[in-house]
């Protein structure tokens, strides 16, 4: 006889499986009590979630997953569809990398579980059946028995309960690791696809809304809707097949009937909640973004006096969004309304009528209906009847509370959608820059010549210099069928190991852009790149940067301590370096190496142009390219950096309009800003390069004095129209 239809006073080893289940349950509560976490500091258990978390992903796993992630029109309905499936079973194949991972291992422990809850809720409904017959029998001994199989069960059932939860929450923060370290590797790759998404491609508008807000919301769905629609999936099943037992094949039809009408009329009902979450995503974002705009700008804002402006285009955002939101909250009111009648009260009128079958109409409960072997005394007779309506009963309220769920769970399918989307587009654009196709790639016959859809440079990397061959240097414009704008014409320079290069120019001709492209930031139009690797070329931007950690990280960006220890780095050079850039002085006023503040509001201008100097000696390149990075340093300290540079070894191209900095230089690239036209020239010897420097330097006192001699003139005007 199967164990589930057995009576429990029939099966006495469901007492003792019970009482197994709650002795592993307290033993196991036990030993989470001598866990190490009530032993050692959290924060030391914190520090090693570096290395269980996070694994690189493999640049293979890249190039498989790349056909699985075609970009799709943004403007295409979101629903449940086979758009959907294929875009679930793309991201499901970096959740699932194999069925030996972990997150599968949860999944099927987080199925044992729900499968043994449904056993329990079995078990839970024959030990109430029980209870209420001996209870309406006047049975006292057999009534404090059940009682103890009651609390028996308990243990296990809420332990089983509790474990559920546990596991979702596992499986949710497992999704979002995989996903998070998928993207994060993807988006900070040696492509520098986090600047394409940002400045050459208009695909993704905030792409910290979807990696921080869009990943988590879509795992925590998508593992809440397993446990929504699996365990129900299985209680329908396992409690039909129970309530057949007791009232028969008609009724068992009956219900089945009830399931299709009710989910064909809530499907016809349902709105596009799909649609409604992605739109809700996408303002959440913008909203965010105002917000990150107003902080990365607040010094300039505050200067203009826009901060009434700027509340304007705040609110304006919030109440976009909170316009949408209600118009959800209105759209639910009459779903709600409908979905609730249909399933707690159709359903629970219906549920009572089922019951009510081996009562009035045994015979057509079946044969295996308890109550055609109807008892000789009536008091048997009452508490039979009672013991198979309150078991009927309990199952029934667990089929419809299944039922319900199922119901209920096409809703949040639909919002899984509305996620998929979002993510999937994510990933898909991600995959795209990662390749090279911007937005609009493949597109059409016709294509223009600067378009980013039509690259034809060639760069070639490893080369012993930095050459410019027929290279034009162009502002990308990011969008389908639009043309970037000519800065440079057809560059061709060619700066050998120790040829050191200065470029100048008025702003806005295109001096940023040469560095741009020689870093691979703007792609190479035309013509041909070439430069050396990665580690033997360093950057210096105008604006420095200071990123999050110690004093000692801020010298060895974007090195880490660890990278420092395997070069066999240590303090020591540290403050040599310091001593170089005439900044001895700062870890002792600062604290010390291990110092974290927030360094950007430590530091003035001149020093964090000198803590950027540091790290180019630190990382001693080959190559430097330097934008305009000693402005706000001094003359002398500026000249002794210069020139330690050149002592290193190091060949400078530096973009600057000081005089100063001739002296370091051999050649001299100046963009004309007319039409795209450039000139090349030798700066020469030393007596030559200081003539040169004295020259500027006349024309300067010169230029000051006529800027002098124009304010002297307007105070004579005001004089004399004063006298008159």
């Amino acid at each position: 006889m199967p164990l589930l239809s057995r009576p429990l006073d029939q099966h006495p080893k469901s007492a003792w499986l019970a009482a197994a289940l709650a002795a592993s349950s307290l033993a196991y509560v036990y030993r989470k009590r001598q866990s190490p976490l009530n032993k050692h500091n959290v924060t030391d258990m914190l520090s090693t979630t570096k290395k269980t978390l996070f694994t690189e992903t493999d640049p293979e796993t890249f190039r498989n997953h790349r056909s699985m992630f075609p970009v799709v029109d943004v403007v295409q309905k979101v629903g449940v569809n086979d758009e959907f499936k294929r875009q679930l079973r793309a991201i499901a194949a970096i959740i699932f990398p194999s069925w030996r991972s972990k997150e599968a291992f949860l999944l099927v422990l987080h199925s044992a579980f729900l499968i043994l809850r449904t056993y329990l809720s079995v078990v839970v409904a024959r030990v109430d059946g029980r209870i209420v017959r001996d209870l309406v029998s006047g049975r006292g001994k057999r009534f404090l028995t059940g009682l103890v199989y009651w609390f028996a069960i308990a243990i296990p059932a809420t332990y089983t309960n509790s474990m559920i939860r546990y596991l979702q929450s596992k499986l949710s923060i497992g999704f979002r690791t995989r996903l998070t370290r998928y993207v994060h590797d993807l988006y900070l790759d040696k492509e520098k696809t986090f600047y394409k998404a940002v400045n050459l491609d208009g695909r993704i508008q905030g792409a910290d809304q979807f990696i921080t807000t869009d990943i988590a919301k879509f795992c925590d769905t998508l593992a809440s809707l397993y446990s929504n629609l699996a365990k129900p999936l299985l209680d329908t099943v396992i409690f039909n097949y129970q309530l057949m037992k007791s009232i028969g094949m008609a009724g068992t039809v009956g219900l089945t009937i009830n399931y299709f009408i009710t989910a064909r009329l809530l499907r016809a009902v349902t709105p596009s909640f799909g649609r409604l979450a992605a739109i809700e995503a996408k303002l959440e974002g913008d909203f965010r973004a105002a917000h990150t705009r107003l902080i990365t700008n607040a010094e300039e804002i505050a200067f203009y006096n826009g901060g009434d402006l700027e509340l304007s285009i705040l609110d304006r955002a919030y109440l976009r969004l909170v316009k949408h939101i209600n118009s959800i909250y209105k759209i639910r009111i009459s779903y709600n309304m409908f979905e609730d009648f249909l399933i707690k009260y159709a359903w629970s009128a219906f549920g009572l009528v089922l019951c009510a079958i081996p009562v009035f109409m045994p015979n057509l409960a079946g044969a295996t209906a308890v109550l055609t072997a109807t008892p000789k005394d009536e008091s048997s007779q009452v508490g039979s009847r009672t013991r198979n309506f309150i078991t009927n009963k309990r199952l029934m309220i667990s089929l419809a509370d299944a039922g319900g769920r199922m119901m209920y769970s096409y809703k949040e399918l639909a919002e899984l959608a509305g996620y998929t989307t979002r993510v999937y587009s994510l990933l898909s654009v991600l995959h795209a820059l990662h390749a090279g196709e911007y937005d609009g790639s493949g597109k059409g016959e016709e294509r223009l010549r600067y378009a980013l859809t039509n690259i034809r440079g060639t760069i070639k990397l490893g080369e012993d210099g930095i050459r410019f061959e027929n290279v034009p240097i162009v502002t990308p414009a990011p969008g389908k069928d639009r043309e970037g704008e000519v800065l440079v014409n057809n560059l061709n320079v060619h700066i050998r190991p120790g040829e050191h290069m200065l470029v100048t120019g008025p702003n806005g001709v295109g001096k940023t852009a040469v560095a741009r492209v020689i870093a691979t930031l703007w792609p190479t139009f035309e013509g041909t790149l070439s430069r050396p690797n990665e580690k033997e070329i360093f950057y210096i931007p105008q604006r420095p940067y200071l990123s999050q950690g110690t004093l000692r990280e801020q010298v060895i960006y974007p090195h880490s301590v660890e990278d420092m220890k395997k070069a066999g780095r240590t303090d020591a050079e540290l403050m040599h370096i310091l001593e170089v850039v005439r900044l001895a002085y700062i870890p002792s006023r600062e604290g010390g190496w291990e110092t974290k503040k927030e360094w950007k509001d430590v530091f003035s201008g001149g020093e964090k142009q000198r803590i950027n100097m540091a790290r180019l000696f630190y990382h001693h390149p080959k190559y430097a390219v330097l934008d305009e990075c000693t402005s706000a340093v001094s003359a002398d300290v500026e000249g002794l950096m210069y020139a330690h540079a050149k002592d290193m070894n190091i060949t400078l191209l530096t973009i600057s309009h000081r005089p100063a900095l001739f002296k370091y230089h051999q050649y001299l690239l100046r963009l004309t800003g007319n039409h795209g036209a450039w000139e090349l020239e030798e700066i020469g010897t030393r007596e030559q390069q200081q003539s040169l420097e004295k020259e500027m330097q006349t024309l300067q006192a010169k230029l000051a004095d006529v800027e002098a001699m124009k304010a002297r003139v307007k105070d004579i005007d005001a004089e004399l129209s004063l006298k008159l």
